[in-house]
């Protein structure tokens, strides 16, 4: 197909173990190529959905990948402290109290793969099994429709989750994600994208001058293990408001329980929607480079994580170590620890509905 590029890499053909069980045989991982009429470039690989470079323009034309990755697939599972760079996670991205809910009168325990709690669908989420992909195309676009069959019972999950991810790169530099989901059992749901930017270039220093706005005069607070506490509190006065454009590094220093709990940012924050479609979530403005990136989603919240865990023990494309708070993830999302909490939007997909939700990458400069 024009301009898209599938290409099955040797590198990217192997077997592989985790946690000392053999996962499958790697052999029909590719690598698919997306590129639009500016030359902004998105390669996504059928490997855990992942997202492993964006390619995009500062303001002078200077084209450079702001997505964290690497380039050989063998880092992606073997990567200390799994830091899941341009993965889709799920059957439920982010945590679950204690690994453990109970739905329709059933208790089902799940990995408890971030202690004390469950973290972003278990020891092999959606993050580390080999999707079916094929490209696809229209008017001004091109992409990758990419599926996959959780299987009842998989990583203690109820339900046989069918599940549809489409990645769309457009003419106008958006780019979307698509969810699509059904299932014969009820089940939770919760997929999120999980790429870490800097839109200086990855591995070019911190992100802490990247200026930031999330349109969230709400966040969802944690406890000590980052389970939510179930109050959705206030922005204002907090280290938390970004509803007017800041510095990510202006407050991080402060003194503040949440911070400290989350050695950083590490937080959910409640959207402020303008309808049930696609509606503005953050901004983020690198002023060095002019790069912008805004978010829209159909999502009622969104992980803000600032690279906390980065320690310089990871390298990147490039060759550079990703240093502390080197990268940072805006994760469209429902609640953290919904199946747990019945005051949060409900994450249950039963077998009459349809989980659908989209979130779009908008790439500009100024």
């Amino acid at each position: 197909m024009k301009n898209i590029l599938a290409c099955v890499l040797s590198l990217f053909t192997f077997c592989s173990y985790v946690s000392g069980q053999k996962v499958q045989d790697f052999d029909s991982i590719q690598l698919y190529t997306l590129t639009n009429q500016s030359g902004v470039q998105v390669k996504v690989t059928n490997f855990g959905a992942i997202i492993t470079s964006i390619i995009v323009p500062d303001r002078a034309g200077k084209m450079a990948d702001i997505a964290l990755g690497y380039h050989h697939v063998e880092n992606y599972i073997n990567a200390v402290d799994k830091p899941y760079f341009g993965a889709i996670v799920g059957r439920y991205g982010n945590r679950i109290a204690k690994g453990e809910f109970t739905l329709d009168g059933e208790t089902y325990s799940l990995a408890v793969n971030n202690s004390p709690n469950h973290l972003h669908g278990g020891v092999i989420g959606f993050d580390k099994v080999v999707w079916e992909a094929k490209p696809i195309h229209g008017q001004g676009w091109q992409g990758v429709e990419l599926k996959y069959l959780a299987k009842d019972k998989e990583e203690g999950y109820p339900g046989n989750l069918s599940i549809t991810v489409t990645y769309k790169l457009d003419d106008s530099n958006q780019l979307s994600v698509d969810y699509h989901a059904t299932t014969d059992k009820a089940t939770p749901v919760n997929l999120t994208q999980h790429t870490y930017f800097n839109l200086k270039g990855e591995g070019d220093g911190t992100i802490l001058d990247h200026e930031l706005m999330l349109n969230a005069s709400r966040y969802t607070p944690v406890d000590s293990t980052l389970i939510p506490t179930g109050e959705l509190a206030s922005v204002t006065g907090t280290p938390f408001d970004f509803t007017k454009p800041k510095a990510i590094g202006r407050d991080i220093g402060l003194k503040h329980q949440q911070l400290e709990y989350g050695l950083g940012y590490d937080h959910n924050f409640v959207l402020n929607r303008d309808g049930e479609g696609l509606s503005h979530a953050a901004t983020v403005h690198e002023p060095s480079s002019g790069r912008v990136m805004e978010i829209h989603t159909t999502e009622p919240g969104i992980q803000f994580y600032c690279g906390n865990f980065l320690d310089g023990r990871l390298k990147g494309k490039s060759g550079r170590s990703y240093v502390h708070r080197g990268g940072f993830c805006l994760e469209t999302q429902h609640y953290p620890d919904s199946p747990n909490q019945d005051q949060f939007p409900s994450t249950i997909l039963r077998p009459d509905g349809v989980y659908k939700t989209t979130t779009v990458f908008k790439f500009s400069t100024k």
